[in-house]
């Protein structure tokens, strides 16, 4: 699942919406006891539809969950699965986390879970370079998930990829070579830069090391939190994330070092928000240039009727709640361009435990 996905499932609305969701096991026995919990599960919705409708009427929802439940391979179970079916749409996710094992017939699928996960899960893109092809992947943690549009994967059509190099007296097929690859490997960050605009995340770079040096000399300023050297053309997805997560984790510490480090100076040229009502100010002003929170930290809370500032909540489960204020600032920050930075508990405890550096 990726944010296309998830964007997806939120933009459905009608009656009924059936999102059931369950926690998983990768290895053998437990993942077999999954099958059992998962029939029980599907039970009970389908128990829950035919309660409030007829089977004629709802004969295609009902067929769409067994098709997709027929099609689980439990030996294939990551730590979570949904499964989200309305009259049009039907779909099953493996999901890199646990969920709470719960059957949902709304209005709208129930995404509030992959939302959380999402948010405070470690995410970012894997672009392992190579003239066939270059492969694209969404990652949280050590899963990946390949994305195929946007152009990717992406195969060296020019000289020196699909077609010979020119030759010929004076031909330096060397510069030749490298400049096909510094050409290639712009059309490819031009492809990736069309999924950071839309939503940025930070980049893991796979691939020789002379590709890496051409990527960095076309894109200087592209978002690279980590680089694997290797030719890994032919890898799994799934060993792939292996090998990439450890390195990806040392990335991140750097980041979250220099994060910290960026908090003195911009409370010092006043660039800063601190605590959970100036900072919901400043994000939505689109001034949030990097966003520090701690994990775990929650905050249910009420608009207040201008719209500018955040009434706390008891009842996050309340219809004019909104379930968790930092979740929203999370998608406010990304999506207006800003970098997110999760901290360990107390860490943040002088400013409240949420802090913002500014733009402006």
């Amino acid at each position: 699942m990726d944010f296309t996905d998830l964007r997806t499932l939120q933009a459905y609305n009608g009656y009924p919406a059936v999102s059931i969701l369950l926690s998983t096991h990768r290895t053998h026995p437990d993942n077999q006891h999954d099958v059992v919990l998962l029939k029980t599960l599907v039970s009970k919705a389908k128990e829950r539809l035919l309660s409030e409708f007829t089977a004629r009427d709802i004969q295609p929802i009902l067929q769409k969950i067994d098709t997709l439940v027929d099609a689980i391979s439990p030996e294939h179970n990551l730590d979570g699965m949904a499964i989200f079916v309305n009259r049009e749409f039907g779909e099953r996710y493996d999901l890199p986390f646990p969920v709470e094992e719960r059957v949902v017939i709304d209005p709208t699928f129930a995404t509030r879970d992959l939302v959380f996960a999402f948010n405070r899960s470690p995410r970012y893109r894997v672009l392992t370079l190579s003239e066939k092809p270059t492969r694209l992947f969404e990652g949280v943690r050590e899963d990946l998930t390949e994305i195929k549009d946007h152009g990717f994967p992406m195969t060296q059509i020019r000289p020196g990829g699909a077609t010979k190099l020119p030759g010929g007296v004076g031909v330096n097929i060397s510069a030749v070579r490298d400049e096909m690859h510094r050409h290639f490997f712009r059309d490819v960050d031009t492809a990736l830069q069309t999924l950071q605009a839309d939503h940025p995340l930070p980049v893991v770079l796979v691939g020789v090391e002379d590709y890496i040096a051409f990527y960095h000399e076309v894109a200087p300023n592209a978002d690279i939190v980590a680089t694997l050297n290797g030719s890994y053309d032919v890898i799994s997805a799934h060993e792939l994330g292996k090998l990439v997560w450890s390195t990806a984790q040392v990335g991140f510490a750097k980041r979250r070092k220099a994060a910290f480090d960026t908090l003195e100076p911009a409370i010092g040229a006043k660039k800063f928000a601190g605590g959970i009502q100036e900072v919901w100010f400043t994000a939505n002003e689109g001034r949030g240039s990097l966003l520090l929170v701690e994990e775990g930290y929650h905050y249910p809370a009420r608009l207040s009727e201008n719209g500018t500032s955040l009434l706390p909540a008891d009842d996050p489960n309340a219809s004019d709640v909104m379930e968790d204020a930092v979740d929203e600032i999370v998608e406010i920050v990304m999506t207006k361009g800003g970098r997110v930075v999760f901290a360990e508990p107390g860490s943040l405890a002088a400013h409240q435990q949420i802090a913002m550096v500014l733009r402006y």
